[in-house]
């Protein structure tokens, strides 16, 4: 997990090229496309490519459930985090990654905050 979520690097994705992830924002999906999500978006740059944007939706209900089976609160914070390691996981793996809207799937959501949990407790 990268110190910081607001800017950091990712990868190498499957072509061997490091990407430079900037936080642009982080809203309720309601607001923008009437879907009950938490939307954070990311500015995405690397050498020889135009920069470009990926936003990470993770669907509201299973981050409320997500939060009471683990005791985390919902903040802008934890959101922000799954988010970022999931684009992290996109770019290192390709998975995705022409997308730019991208819906986290809720077990995916539960890994991330695992690993989470655990590196909080190291």
């Amino acid at each position: 997990m990268p110190h910081s979520v607001r800017d950091f690097q990712a990868g190498p994705d499957p072509f061997d090229r490091m990407w430079h992830v900037t936080f642009k924002w982080l809203q309720t999906g309601i607001s923008i496309r009437h879907a009950d999500t938490v939307d954070v978006k990311f500015l995405l740059s690397t050498d020889g490519e135009e920069r470009t944007e990926r936003v990470i939706a993770m669907e509201h209900p299973a981050l409320l459930e997500l939060s009471a089976k683990t005791g985390q609160p919902l903040t802008d914070a934890w959101c922000m985090k799954l988010a970022a390691m999931h684009l992290r996981h996109m770019i290192e793996t390709g998975e995705d990654v022409e997308k730019v809207l991208v819906t986290v799937p809720p077990a995916e959501m539960r890994r991330y905050a695992e690993e989470l949990r655990q590196a909080v407790a190291f």
